[in-house]
């Protein structure tokens, strides 16, 4: 009776590990993917990156910071489940933690403009990141989200396995992270698409702008109320296969408006600001897979640019600019590993550097190293990575990376840093 009743286990026991599965505890004997086919898909993520300041930065010294981030999540197809047509309901909950090497790259009165580990940030806390439900209409041409939403998982968005935070998905969130809030960051919201053809959409988003939202140990508040205003992103796209590769391409333009109210930079005056007025911005990304290798579009090389202006008034950071290109299995003997490199510019905004000026000038403050002195941020700050990424198993990928940081924080008295990371994904 035991050897029977252990049976189960040691059918189990034997699939954790396997090279071959998508999960590292495995498929359970073949009851996930039984799952998945009844329309239910569950998920435990764990992503990490580490970073070491090799040389340069504000603290020169080697430092080495480690962060991560925990996904627990379960997607239910509705159709499947209750014969709801085209329907989805997405639950996920994170976690972040750890500490964040840019801190020590850039000074810690004004930190840098990008951050080395993406993953950092937000708030280091656990939050409701999804709680959604999805429906599609006439066929899927009209297709309509609502609950709380990450902006990002919709507008501007791709992959992307670059650590350093320059060169990930939903850039236009990054420059504008007051208003425009990313993963894992939700609020509750509303987006609908329109599909004019399987490659042509187009789509708009409501998404209610709460102060609970950002703050860290808020995670799970879910009040409409002290609303500051509602962000509207509105995004055209195109994602063609060209060729008789079928590559894919991701091509998306997009404007931004924040009804809430922001100091204009230009109005400062005397220790205060006079005007306030409203955020709006844009944005493009263009992403293109350039090449096939085996005769496949599953290996070959992938251009990605993109683009983000923002207003002169509100914004700290009033454009950037980045162009990346990855090489999805360079070598035969290994199909599934990914080379990337890529560049990055981040913009300080000329009238948020006049303000500094003006602050330090009414506070009377002209030494550098003066605990109250505000550094001046101008011109831009550049980032750089190249990394190789290793797929171990169908279930680990692991990510060394070097970056070379130029005028961290856009303070030209920051020397500039070399850093060197390795991140990994894990899907348990």
């Amino acid at each position: 009776m035991f050897l029977l009743s252990a049976q189960p286990l040691v059918a189990q026991a034997a699939d954790a590990f396997s090279v071959d599965s998508p999960w590292m505890f495995g498929d359970w004997n073949g009851l996930r993917t039984d799952l998945q086919q009844d329309g239910v898909n569950f998920n435990v993520g764990y992503t990490m990156e580490s970073a070491s300041n090799l040389a340069g930065g504000y603290n020169t010294s080697t430092t080495a910071r480690y962060s991560d981030q925990w996904a627990f999540g379960v997607n239910l197809d509705l159709q499947k489940l209750l014969n709801w047509n085209d329907t989805e309901f997405q639950l996920t909950i994170t976690n972040r933690d750890g500490q964040n090497l840019s801190n020590e790259v850039g000074d810690p009165r004004t930190g840098t403009l990008s951050s080395v580990q993406e993953v950092y940030g937000r708030g280091q806390t656990w939050r409701l990141t999804q709680f959604w439900l999805r429906k599609g209409f006439f066929d899927h041409t009209l297709d309509v989200k609502a609950g709380r939403l990450t902006v990002g998982e919709d507008f501007d968005n791709f992959d992307s396995k670059f650590q350093n935070l320059a060169f990930g998905s939903g850039q236009a969130g990054n420059w504008r992270g007051d208003h425009w809030y990313n993963w894992p960051v939700s609020q509750w919201g509303a987006r609908v698409r329109l599909n004019f053809t399987p490659e042509i959409f187009m789509q708009v988003g409501f998404y209610n702008q709460n102060p609970y939202n950002y703050d860290k140990g808020d995670g799970f508040r879910f009040e409409f109320s002290p609303t500051e205003g509602n962000l509207v992103p509105v995004e055209l796209g195109w994602q063609p296969k060209l060729g008789a590769d079928k590559l894919p391409g991701n091509y998306r333009i997009g404007y931004y408006y924040s009804s809430a109210s922001d100091n204009v930079y230009g109005s400062w005056r005397e220790g205060g600001y006079t005007d306030t007025a409203h955020a709006y911005g844009g944005y493009i990304l263009a992403q293109q897979q350039l090449t096939a290798q085996g005769g496949s579009a599953d290996r070959g090389i992938t251009l990605t640019v993109q683009a983000v202006m923002n207003d002169h008034k509100t914004s700290k950071t009033d454009n950037y600019q980045s162009v990346t290109l990855t090489w999805k299995g360079p070598f035969d003997a290994r199909p599934q590993d990914e080379i990337g490199i890529g560049a990055g510019r981040i913009h300080v905004n000329s009238s948020y550097t006049r303000m500094l000026r003006d602050t330090n000038y009414y506070n009377g403050e002209t030494t550098y190293n003066s605990p109250t002195y505000l550094p001046i941020q101008k011109g831009s700050e550049y980032n750089y990575e190249i990394y190789y990424n290793v797929q171990a198993t169908n279930w680990l990928q692991i990510r060394p990376n070097l970056q070379y940081i130029a005028a961290p924080g856009a303070v030209s008295k920051v020397d500039d840093a070399f850093v060197g990371g390795i991140s990994a994904n894990l899907s348990f």
